[in-house]
């Protein structure tokens, strides 16, 4: 039982300090393929640190929702990775691996922070959060569905059962319905990390902005925190994606061995994932907000074709 619990700390200790490193990888790819040379991989490590030093400046319209929204986002986070299985499907934790209870976890997070934009009282933030909660409206039961499809074939909707079921049959995964499942969730993955062609986390252009907007107010600690959560959770997704579609190398045991494998081959998982990211990126504008609700019903559609070909593809 111990061993079990520190290797929860490990893969949350992964996930807390891997997830800037992500998102610098994904922005250094970004500028090699536009030419550019870009900052460095640990830029966002020192842009962590330069807010954390900073100042808090406070609307005198906020109320409590403001200041505590940041800690919550961080903590619906952290424990959103004690519940994805990272490195191995032995956790303490395992029993509440339910995709349910995570895309709750998840959901909560978005309300907080659609509430913490409005509750500053800015244009730019009620704008953001009527458009975050749009798009959540039709993200998460794509996410859903996109997860019972691949749940079905395993008879469960825990996640380390399903990698388990996954892992003993490589063979499933060339499915169709996986494949469509795989699809219709990289595509939620995007518009939930508020990435192109759904928002453009590098611009601050008023009729664009979705998650930027949200946060638009916030400064010091408090950007600090949104920002790693934000990390966190684009980690968290590029994880889900690795490890439920394509389960090789999550380790069945706590042998350090397996566990060190594990972790090299979701290094290199998150790396392809993470350079998949910076190719879209660099290759689609940004969509227009009312062709929004387009991919994201073509996104659900695909996954609502995930699993009725279950009752149909063998």
């Amino acid at each position: 039982m111990l061993v079990e619990v520190i290797i929860e700390f490990v893969q949350t200790l992964a996930v807390a300090l891997g997830a800037p490193l992500l998102v610098g990888f994904v922005r250094k790819m970004k500028a090699r393929l536009q030419g550019r040379r870009g900052a460095p991989v640990v830029q966002p490590y020192r842009d962590l640190r330069k807010w954390l030093a900073k100042d808090v400046v406070l609307s005198e319209n906020t109320s409590w929702i403001f200041r505590f929204t940041p800690y919550l986002l961080v903590a619906t986070m952290l424990l959103s990775a004690l519940i994805v299985p990272v490195l191995t499907t032995h956790t303490p934790l395992g029993f509440m691996g339910n995709i349910i209870v995570l895309m709750y976890l998840f959901l909560l997070g978005t309300f907080f922070l659609a509430l913490a934009g409005l509750d500053a009282g800015s244009a730019f933030g009620g704008m953001g959060s009527s458009r975050a909660m749009a798009i959540a409206a039709l993200a998460e039961p794509t996410v859903m569905i996109a997860i019972f499809a691949i749940a079905l074939r395993a008879g469960t909707t825990r996640l380390d059962h399903i990698i388990v079921h996954y892992s003993a049959d490589g063979l499933l995964v060339l499915n169709p319905g996986h494949l469509l499942a795989f699809v219709a969730f990289f595509i939620v993955a995007l518009a939930e990390t508020g990435r192109l062609p759904v928002d453009n986390p590098a611009t601050h252009l008023e009729l664009t902005m979705i998650h930027e907007a949200m946060v638009l107010e916030y400064s010091g600690r408090y950007l600090a925190l949104i920002e790693w959560a934000a990390a966190m959770k684009l980690f968290l997704f590029l994880t889900l994606l690795a490890n439920l579609f394509f389960p090789w190398g999550v380790a069945p045991s706590l042998a350090p061995a397996a566990l060190v494998v594990a972790l090299v081959v979701l290094v290199a998982k998150l790396s392809v994932l993470a350079t998949g990211v910076a190719l879209l990126e660099t290759a689609l504008a940004k969509l227009r907000l009312f062709r929004v609700p387009e991919l994201l019903s073509g996104s659900f559609l695909m996954a609502l074709l995930a699993v009725v070909s279950f009752f149909f593809v063998a």
